[in-house]
């Protein structure tokens, strides 16, 4: 069973446009896990336009399912999360002003950067995913960091998922395919929806979790929160 771990960072969004504290991020993160989440996952940036640093720690001593932190190893970065010790930490190359990920890491360039930074958190316990895309070598140079896991950018799959499918498709299952055979846990993420997950499950079955957001709480809007994390579990199975 691939784990379903919802991005909260659009509550915070919505939160953070008015102030104050409606929608109220803890709450919703425990009701996320209340209708059947298996995790919770937030990408804090710097300038805290949606996630902010203070909501992370308020988060951790409440979770009771996996925790999931991303972000660009900058130093603060790395400071809260040794000091909140997720369950999951997922590095993501965002530039400071990037409205959402948009690339995954170029693992050969930046090798002896996230050999650094990976080993770091994993002295501390916390398993390490890193964002990657579809080159064949990246994933290789991935695998020579020490990560536990990568979590493939899917941005790509989903903008050509309706134009042509197998084909959208097909540079992740042989991606994913090196991943296993290099021994890495695979996770995925980014513009994955109701339309497109099922499929992407079906070629890609061994996959240990997905993290979704902005579609997820978008039809949350049409359907509720919990009617619509039953229909994205159900597009896992």
């Amino acid at each position: 069973m691939t784990k379903l771990s919802v991005n909260i960072n659009k509550i915070a969004t919505l939160r953070n446009s008015r102030g104050g504290d409606l929608p109220n991020v803890v709450n919703t993160a425990l009701d996320c896990e209340r209708f059947g989440a298996e995790g919770i996952t937030v990408h804090p940036r710097p300038d805290e336009r949606h996630i902010r640093y203070a909501d992370v720690y308020d988060l951790k001593p409440v979770l009771t399912t996996e925790f999931n932190i991303e972000g660009n190893p900058i130093p603060e970065f790395i400071k809260m999360v040794k000091e909140i010790k997720p369950a999951q930490v997922t590095l993501v190359p965002d530039a400071h002003d990037a409205i959402t990920s948009d690339s995954g890491w170029d693992t050969k360039k930046h090798l002896t950067f996230l050999q650094d930074v990976v080993g770091e958190f994993q002295a501390e316990g916390i398993r390490v995913s890193i964002f990657v895309g579809t080159e064949l070598e990246h994933m290789e140079y991935a695998a020579k960091t020490g990560t536990d896991r990568v979590e493939l950018y899917t941005e790509p799959y989903a903008a050509n998922y309706h134009v042509n499918r197998e084909l959208a498709v097909a540079p992740f299952v042989e991606v994913a395919k090196l991943a296993r055979q290099l021994g890495l846990g695979l996770n995925a993420g980014h513009d994955l929806n109701l339309d497109n997950l099922a499929y992407l499950k079906q070629n890609i079955p061994w996959l240990l979790e997905v993290s979704i957001g902005h579609a997820l709480i978008s039809d949350a809007l049409y359907l509720g929160l919990e009617e619509t994390i039953k229909r994205y579990k159900e597009q896992l199975r």
